[in-house]
This record gives C-alpha cells, structure tokens and sequence, in this order.
C-alpha cells in the first residue's frame, strides 16, 4: 500500500443522482494518476441554500468507502471555510466527519462573498485567482501545494481530471 496519497474529489449531479469521482495521486507536482474512482450515488438529498454540504458530503464519504489508500490530504471542489467569518463550508464539514485526521483543502473557482484576498492563488497566466482554503495544514502550505500541482493554466490537470471523470468527458 501506498502511504500519503493526496485524492482531489468532485461531484456532478443529474436529477436525484451524483456521480462522485476521486483521482489519487502521489506528489503535489505529480501529473499522473495513481488510481481514479467514479461511483454514482443515488438517491441525493435536494439542493438547500447555504447547506450544500448536506447533498454533497454523503457522495463524498461514499466515495471514500472504497479507497484502500492511506489519505494524506483531501482536495475538495469549493471551502472548508466562508467567508470573513470563516463559516463551516464543506470541506470543515467533510473534516469533521473524518475525525479530523485527513488534512482537507477547499479549491473553488467563483469567490464567496467576503472571501480573504488571502486566499486568491493565481496559477499560469490566468487573471482570475483560484480560491484556497485549508483545515489540518495552514492556509500557506496549502496554496503553495495547489501551486505547485501540475499544468500551464489556472486548474491543475489533476483537478481538471477529477471535474471531467465525474461529467463523464473523460477516461480513467
């Protein structure tokens, strides 16, 4: 077994169906996988504002049933934190439920209002920032690990993998 995986994790949904895919993968700079996952999970609870983590985090510890792999650090699509306030966001959600013992970091495209400008990691030649969030490793080692991933532009290829697995666009 491999100890200290990283798996960046997303979700899609169609109807009352997710298809949750999980790509692992060695090194932060690693530009191959070393094992994907994609599991539908089905029936999902509806969409509720400002408590997505409830139709999000039962996929994603679905998902991590079938992991074999020692996880060093979760990669989510979205925070762990929102906002000034640093509200309870996803991935605190899906640390918490780990028992606090998986590092989770947050990558979300759009920024929540009140994101920290200590947040914004700009990667390629991308003007728009990716934005980072962290629980288990500081908000620093977080954003220089999502800058150091593989690929030119502004979602590194294993993320990009993750979102496009669980759309259906790509092979494993």
């Amino acid at each position: 077994m491999v100890k200290s995986l990283k798996l960046a994790i997303d979700v899609q949904y169609v109807d009352d169906k997710a298809v949750v895919a999980g790509v692992l993968f060695r090194d932060w700079d690693c530009e191959h996988v070393y094992e994907t996952i994609v599991k539908e999970v089905s029936p999902v609870a509806p969409y509720e504002p400002g408590s997505f983590y409830k139709r999000e985090l039962p996929c994603i510890l679905s998902l991590l049933d079938d992991v074999a792999e020692s996880i060093e650090t979760i990669i989510v699509d979205g925070y762990v934190n929102l906002g000034a306030e640093q509200a309870a966001g996803l991935g605190m959600h899906l640390y918490k439920a780990l028992g606090e013992t998986i590092n989770v970091i947050g990558v979300a495209k759009k920024p929540f209002k009140d994101t920290p400008r200590d947040c914004e990691v700009f990667r390629g030649k991308s003007l728009n920032p990716l934005y980072v969030t962290a629980v288990g490793i500081s908000l620093d080692e977080a954003k220089l690990a999502i800058t150091k991933m593989h690929g030119k532009h502004r979602h590194p290829t294993l993320l990009k993998k993750a979102d496009q697995l669980c759309r259906g666009i790509c092979c494993a």
